[in-house]
């Protein structure tokens, strides 16, 4: 691997590793400790995504051209090299983007196993047969899209891009992948097992840049596909720019809601919320940040979520037993910080939390204290917006019918989950809840890597949603019908 700890990084354009076009660079700092340098990093501008996107335009043919045996073998031996680095992997994660240790190594181990999955795809891209009335033979061949733009998220830095690079490079398409200006490294590093791997330049590109540098890869007319993980505002641009002609996939921002009902187990519910909200300080886009509670055991849930908060340890994550690290960028603290105030102001309740950590052991990391807040209403900013930290808002409900309505009632539709004994109760909420997940008993974070993800409303694109199998390949993949005479 490439030298980290404050070593200048580079891009990788048609077979090169270089640096931006312009000479210009950002800086990756460690959120933990922010005197820490991570690396410093391309900022990629037109000229990079014309030379990335122009060269894989000219060439991906050639990795199309790759046998599914090959392209499924480069897959598997990229996911041995990751195993074979994940305590490596699992600690430039912490530094970079502020997971706990257990945590990053929880992501670092499921990563491998997406390439695996995704290698066994290459050899399902099967097309069909159609009887025809004049004797001709009528089939579709399944050919891949052609050159597709990846942009990720900084809060699963390595998980989400294998999930989409794995598929795409199944299918026999190209990559320009960005990852996240807050997470460059370990995009780096995704490519750099990949490479080595045996992926050819002419199917992988790797570009570091922010914003503009996705809003040039997205408007390149030659990018066939966008695949892209974030929040709803970008993710709603960039569907505006990529247009009908050409793919798109999102997915995007949620607000998700837990509803506890009467009969619930409270120890149980303390701690499916608390892992929900406050695993990875918040920053999952299927995190907790509701919980809908029945008047009935509503106090007493408030009571045991505040202990909770009270003893949760919060801190650098490579340092033993945290439970929560810092938030991964000085816009998260000040964002998370401002709904703190806003939710005060609009008249809901402060129960715990909610401040920064300044004292010595904590002063140099954008550490807080997880927030809860009762007393909140659905019209509340906390109630209707994605904070995407480690905000819990309490809302109090007398009915099943009243809890449902309430969890629907907001632009969002990710994830959803429900306490309760009741399996009639469970499996009509699961009908009735406008989520694309639904989970019961358990943490509405979390996924199965070989099951659909996806949203509604405002969460996903309606089309194309991230899923597992076959499914997944649909999206980089094409249906050419053809017309066969004897």
């Amino acid at each position: 691997m490439t030298q980290a700890s404050g070593a200048i990084m580079s891009n990788y354009i048609a077979g090169e590793w270089a640096a931006a076009a312009s000479g210009g660079t950002f800086e990756r700092r460690n959120p933990a400790a922010t005197t820490a340098l991570v690396g410093t990093f391309p900022q990629s501008e037109q000229a990079d995504v014309d030379a990335a996107v122009g060269y894989l335009a000219a060439r991906h043919g050639e990795w199309a051209d790759v046998t599914p045996e090959r392209r499924a073998a480069i897959l598997h031996r990229a996911a041995d090299i990751l195993e074979s680095r994940q305590e490596e992997l699992a600690r430039e994660l912490v530094r970079e983007e502020g997971k706990t240790l257990a945590e990053a190594a929880m992501e670092t181990r499921r990563t491998p196993a997406n390439l695996r999955m995704y290698a066994a795809e290459a050899f399902r891209l099967t097309g069909q047969t159609f009887p025809s009335g004049d004797g001709a033979l009528v089939l579709t061949l399944r050919q891949p899209v052609g050159v597709v733009a990846a942009i990720t998220p900084w809060n699963f830095p390595l998980n989400i891009p294998s999930r989409k690079l794995g598929p795409a490079l199944a299918a026999g398409n190209a990559v320009v992948f960005k990852p996240s200006e807050v997470t460059p490294l370990l995009g780096q590093r995704l490519v750099e097992a990949l490479l080595s791997a045996g992926v050819p330049a002419s199917a992988l590109a790797l570009l570091q840049g922010g914003p503009a540098t996705g809003r040039a890869l997205v408007a390149h007319p030659d990018v066939a596909a966008v695949t892209f993980t974030g929040s709803t505002a970008a993710g709603q641009a960039i569907h505006a720019a990529v247009g009908p002609a050409r793919r798109c996939q999102l997915e995007m921002g949620g607000k998700n809601a837990v509803v506890v009902l009467e009969d619930s187990d409270l120890d149980r519910a303390t701690s499916v919320i608390a892992k929900g909200a406050f695993g990875l300080a918040g920053q999952a886009c299927t995190g907790t940040s509701r919980v809908i509670v029945h008047e009935a055991v509503h106090d007493d849930l408030v009571t045991r979520l505040a202990k909770y908060v009270l003893d949760v340890r919060v801190g650098d994550g490579l340092a033993p037993g945290m439970q929560m690290g810092p938030l991964a960028t000085d816009a998260q603290l000040a964002k998370f910080l401002d709904y703190v105030d806003v939710a005060q102001r609009e008249g809901a309740h402060l129960v715990i939390g909610g401040e920064r950590l300044d004292d010595p052991g904590h002063a140099d990391g954008y550490f807080v204290r997880p927030a809860v807040f009762d007393s909140v209403t659905p019209e509340m900013r906390i109630a209707r917006e994605e904070v995407f930290g480690p905000l819990l808002a309490f809302l109090r409900v007398c009915s099943e019918e009243e809890a449902v309505e309430v969890a629907n009632a907001t632009e969002y539709g990710l994830s959803a989950g429900i306490i309760t004994r009741d399996v009639a109760r469970a499996l009509r909420f699961a009908r009735q809840v406008q989520a694309g997940v639904v989970k019961v008993n358990q943490p509405t974070t979390g996924m199965a890597m070989n099951a659909p993800f996806g949203g509604m409303k405002n969460s996903s694109t309606q089309i194309y949603k991230e899923q597992a199998g076959d499914a997944t390949m649909q999206f980089y993949t094409v249906d050419k019908t053809v017309y066969v005479s004897p």
